[in-house]
């Protein structure tokens, strides 16, 4: 009689045994990929019902993927303003988050930007180009760390805008000797 059963309702009910369950995956899957959840497959999806704890271990997964400039500082000798225009010539030749963030604020600030030549990305530690007869650099610490600029006075005001959760970029002019260090900037992602 089981037997049976089961027969007329996989020959009547295909739809509930056989195609419910992958149509369900792959609608909810769609709804969470334009929400910003990005599923590996079905099989992580089956999986997940099993998680108890999750770990996030990278700088970005949580935020909304649009990074603003939240602060500018200048070194010593220079104006915030200065150094936003400079970074915005370096990062005209860039397409990063991070540059259409600096890129943005110049134009809310109207700032007009020089051009940039022999622009070459940094992997993994910025990039860096000529800017009115300069070679500058837009860069991560680890840059800062390997030309051997020094942040001064800067250094405080980057280490409590990284406590803060911020990512932070250095204006390095390597015209001087040693590279000296412009000013830094401060993004934030909500």
């Amino acid at each position: 009689a089981i037997i049976n059963a089961v027969a007329v309702l996989v020959i009547a009910c295909p739809c509930a045994l056989g195609l419910a369950t992958p149509t369900a995956i792959m609608v909810g899957t769609g709804v969470a990929a334009r929400h910003g959840i990005l599923i590996k497959d079905a099989q992580a999806l089956e999986m997940a019902h099993a998680v108890t704890t999750v770990a996030f271990d990278k700088t970005g997964t949580l935020t909304e993927g649009r990074p603003t400039l939240s602060a500018v500082h200048a070194a010593a000798g220079q104006r915030d303003t200065d150094v936003l225009r400079l970074a915005g010539a370096l990062q005209r030749t860039s397409e990063q988050p991070l540059a259409r963030a600096v890129l943005e604020r110049v134009k809310v600030e109207q700032i007009s930007v020089p051009a940039a030549h022999h622009a070459r990305a940094l992997p993994g530690r910025g990039l860096q180009a000529q800017v009115d007869g300069r070679m500058l650099s837009l860069g991560s610490t680890r840059l800062l760390q390997e030309v051997g600029a020094q942040p001064g006075a800067l250094a405080l005001a980057a280490t409590r805008l990284e406590a803060e959760g911020r990512t932070i970029a250095w204006l390095i002019d390597h015209h001087a000797v040693p590279a000296a260090v412009l000013g830094v900037l401060a993004f934030g992602d909500p």
